[in-house]
């Protein structure tokens, strides 16, 4: 039998262990929203770390200050360029690249950038004849009607060189020939193969200048693209 004193004791154990559950219930948000806010600091940090990676070793944006790309880029486009793609093949024909330019390409030093179609590798040939009014890579005649400037007002298409300018060049090994998609506003290897009196390597790019290739239009959202290479330079065969 159990008297009153007993039946005290035992109930007492009880209502301590409920205001401890009670106590502890009510101090774990409180330790979980202070723990949250501590570990907020080193998310944001390991973010940003994430971020500045990606953007020096793996993709980049890059906006589009010139028409010198239409109809392909518009003036303040904005597209992604892979950074590692180069690291494990070479640049191939009809390529978007980002490179860096050289000193005597800019017209304002501090516009490093230049985005560009990469016509002819190391090794080509490529020439201009205004009869045809055609380029041609290793003796193939390039179908560029899919991507070349076409004026918005007239329809009419821009001949691939600027005042049919005539030219035959070998691409020294190691070096690209580009060329903006608006050929008579982009100052890119045909124009200075011309401002040089016929230097080619003051025309052409280095391989190791390439920052990137420029692989998607993501900017504005209407005109998001793929920049794929175009049919034509499936024609170009190895040089002689």
């Amino acid at each position: 039998m159990i008297n009153d004193d007993e039946k005290v004791s035992v109930e007492q154990p009880d209502d301590a262990d409920d205001t401890a559950e009670q106590s502890d219930a009510e101090d774990s948000p409180k330790k979980k929203s202070g723990s949250f806010w501590k570990e907020l600091p080193i998310l944001l940090a390991i973010a940003v770390v994430v971020a500045l990676v990606v953007r020096t070793f793996v993709m980049q944006s890059f906006w589009i200050p010139s028409g010198s790309m239409e109809n392909t880029l518009q003036l303040d486009d904005y597209v992604l360029a892979n950074k590692l793609v180069y690291d494990f093949r070479d640049p191939e024909r009809g390529e978007v690249v980002v490179f860096e330019a050289p000193t005597s390409w800019r017209s304002n030093p501090a516009e490093e950038d230049f985005i560009k179609r990469i016509i002819a590798v190391g090794g080509d040939t490529v020439s201009y004849d205004a009869s045809t009014q055609r380029i041609s890579v290793n003796g193939h005649e390039l179908d560029e009607s899919a991507y070349l400037y076409t004026d918005p007002m007239t329809g009419i298409q821009q001949s691939p060189s600027k005042d049919d300018f005539e030219f035959t060049v070998t691409i020294p090994e190691g070096r690209l020939w580009v060329m903006g998609d608006h050929r008579w506003a982009s100052g890119d290897s045909r124009e200075r193969y011309l401002r040089s009196g016929g230097d080619i390597e003051a025309a052409t790019i280095s391989v190791d200048a390439i920052v990137g290739k420029a692989f998607v239009l993501v900017w504005p959202i209407d005109r998001w693209d793929w920049l794929t290479i175009p049919d034509t330079f499936d024609g170009v065969g190895e040089p002689a």
